[in-house]
C-alpha cells in the first residue's frame, strides 16, 4: 500500500513540477508495489496498482510528445545559435511558453481540427485506463467526412495557422500626398467564415 500511495503522490506532483522525473518515480513505485500486491494474494489491490501504472505511462507519453513537438514538429527548439547560458535559458523558456500557448490553441480549436472534441464520450467508452483510447463518434465523423459540424472543411493545426496568416493589417501610404494629414490609411483583410470561426473559438476579436 505504501509504494502505491507513493506512486500516487509522485504522479500528482508531476503536474506541478519536474513532470518526467516524477512520473518515472511514480512508475518505479507502482512496479515495486506489484511485487507485494500480487494478483494471487491481493487481486483487487493488484488491479488498482496496474490501473495506476497504466495512467502514469500514458501521462509520461504526453510529456514525451510535448518534447517531440518542441524539438521537431512545430517549434524547432534546436539548433540554438546562442552561447551564453542565460540566453540559452531564455530561448528554451520562450519555446516552453510557445508550446503552452499552442496547447491551449489546439484545445480551443478542436471543433475545426482533426482532433478529439468530445472527451467525455471518449472516456465513457473506455473500459480500462490501460487499453488504447478509441475516438468518439464525433471524431470518427470528422475523419470520415472531412467536414466540421457546421459543414466547413476540417484542418490540421498547421494548415489552419497558414490560413489565419492571411489575415493582416496593411498601412497604405498615398504616393502623391506625403505631406497631407491623411496621407496614410489602414486596410484589414476581411476574414473568411473559417477564419471568423477560428477567431471566435480563440476568443480573439475579429479585426476591423
Amino acid at each position: 500500500m505504501t509504494q502505491n500511495n507513493l506512486g500516487n503522490a509522485y504522479r500528482i506532483f508531476s503536474s506541478v513540477r519536474d513532470s518526467e522525473e516524477n512520473l518515472i518515480r511514480a512508475i518505479n513505485a507502482y512496479q515495486e508495489a506489484q511485487l507485494i500486491r500480487t494478483r494471487d494474494l491481493f487481486p483487487v489491490d493488484y488491479a488498482m496498482t496496474l490501473s495506476n501504472l497504466g495512467i502514469a505511462y500514458k501521462s509520461l507519453s504526453k510529456v514525451e510528445r510535448a518534447f517531440r513537438c518542441m524539438k521537431t514538429v512545430d517549434l524547432h527548439v534546436r539548433p540554438i545559435y546562442l552561447r551564453l547560458e542565460k540566453r540559452v535559458r531564455g530561448h528554451v523558456l520562450l519555446c516552453m511558453l510557445a508550446y503552452y500557448v499552442e496547447w491551449h490553441m489546439r484545445k480551443a480549436l478542436c471543433p475545426i481540427l482533426f482532433a478529439e472534441d468530445d472527451h467525455i464520450a471518449k472516456e465513457q467508452q473506455r473500459t480500462s485506463p490501460v487499453e488504447p483510447a478509441q475516438p468518439s463518434e464525433s471524431a470518427k465523423k470528422k475523419a470520415r467526412t472531412k467536414k466540421t459540424a457546421d459543414g466547413e472543411p476540417v484542418h490540421s493545426f498547421a494548415t489552419l495557422m497558414n490560413d489565419l496568416r492571411t489575415v493582416v493589417r496593411n498601412e497604405i501610404r498615398r504616393a502623391n500626398d506625403c505631406e497631407a494629414e491623411e496621407a496614410t490609411f489602414t486596410i484589414v483583410t476581411t476574414p473568411t467564415p473559417l477564419q471568423k470561426r477560428a477567431l471566435e473559438l480563440l476568443e480573439v476579436p475579429v479585426p476591423t
